[in-house]
């Protein structure tokens, strides 16, 4: 019997170096004691980065997948529509001259694509520039700019 859960096998490929603990040296000077704790803290800092790194992919790879099949069932509905425009003039042929039926799908579907021309042209004009990322690239300008200044030598 198998276990319901399975590893995620892209978690275990971490590459960061993980060292046993030590037993503490209670002679050890101040300065040995905080050069092992912040190197602890980096390697801890790094392992934690590599792990972050392999889940993001992980997740990036699986919507990639999600988007793909979002592209085909688009295609697929797409080209169904086809067969649906037809299947309607079909359907008014019944009732109408063949010519008369189909002139009104055609005319139904132009009608249709202009609507959604007409919305996606009002969603574009309202598209507006980035004016928070503007106003926050100044201010790193001119306080970079006034940093440099005030640091210039004024002899030079």
């Amino acid at each position: 019997m198998s276990s319901p859960i399975t590893p995620r096998p892209d978690l275990t490929k971490v590459d960061i170096p993980l060292v046993a603990e030590r037993d503490v040296d209670r002679t050890a000077s101040m300065g040995s004691l905080v050069k092992d704790a912040s190197a602890q803290m980096s390697t801890l800092v790094r392992a934690e980065v590599e792990l972050a790194k392999i889940e993001i992919t992980q997740a990036v790879k699986q919507g990639v997948v999600g988007g793909v099949f979002f592209i085909v069932a688009a295609v697929i509905g797409l080209f169904s529509m086809f067969f649906f425009w037809f299947m309607v003039g079909e359907i008014l042929n019944i009732w109408l001259w063949r010519w008369l039926a189909f002139t009104i799908v055609f005319v139904a579907m132009v009608l249709i694509a202009g609507l959604f021309a007409l919305l996606g042209l009002r969603k574009v004009k309202k598209i507006r520039k980035p004016e928070q990322t503007i106003a926050s690239l100044d201010a790193a300008k001119q306080s970079l700019t006034a940093a440099v200044r005030s640091h210039e030598d004024p002899a030079v």
